[in-house]
């Protein structure tokens, strides 16, 4: 599972880093711990599941994806990319297979540094851009955002749970079904 984020303090809690809090999220429930640094992000292994925040900022986040997929000789139907989505509102997720980058520079980066559109990923809704589309995800979440932050990210382990344990059909319709 591959969060997308920015590192630093600044960052924390804004639309775009989704994916961070997400991995934050999974790997607190299941107490792991601090992270290790290692291929230019934060990582964390349990078991059979790898959960990574590259720190290498949103726009080049493939390169330390590449690094964990090289090492660990990963399939690509076993990689998760999470991250935000202004195309969706906020809170609904949706599952895909593949597809495109849909604009998102640090998902355009992983498919770049795996070289293929074949990338599963979970998306999380931000909602439409207030002020500009730079501002919009780079901003912090609203106060009712942050209220709905933990149910958010309860679904979203429950999405990467369905994706972990059923068919990807079967998982993309209880996930896409779902509304936060």
């Amino acid at each position: 599972m591959v969060g997308l984020g920015n590192p630093g303090q600044e960052y924390v809690y804004t639309r775009h880093n989704m994916g961070w809090a997400a991995i934050d999220y999974m790997v607190q429930n299941r107490s792991l711990g601090n992270p290790v640094s290692k291929f230019r992000g934060e990582f964390w292994r349990d078991r059979d599941f790898i959960f990574l925040k590259p720190l290498t900022y949103m726009n080049l986040s493939g390169l330390s994806v590449r690094e964990v997929f090289a090492f660990y000789k990963i399939e690509l139907s076993d990689v998760l990319v999470i991250y935000d989505d202004m195309a969706l509102p906020c809170g609904q997720l949706r599952l895909r297979a593949r597809g495109s980058a849909g604009g998102h520079n640090g998902l355009a980066s992983v498919i770049a540094s795996l070289g293929t559109l074949e990338v599963p990923r979970l998306r999380i809704g931000i909602g439409d851009a207030e002020g500009g589309k730079i501002n919009w995800v780079l901003g912090h979440l609203s106060a009712e955002e942050m209220e709905k932050l933990p149910e958010i990210l309860k679904s979203v382990a429950e999405g990467v749970d369905a994706w972990a344990t059923l068919d990807l059909e079967k998982a993309m319709s209880r996930v896409n079904a779902k509304k936060a």
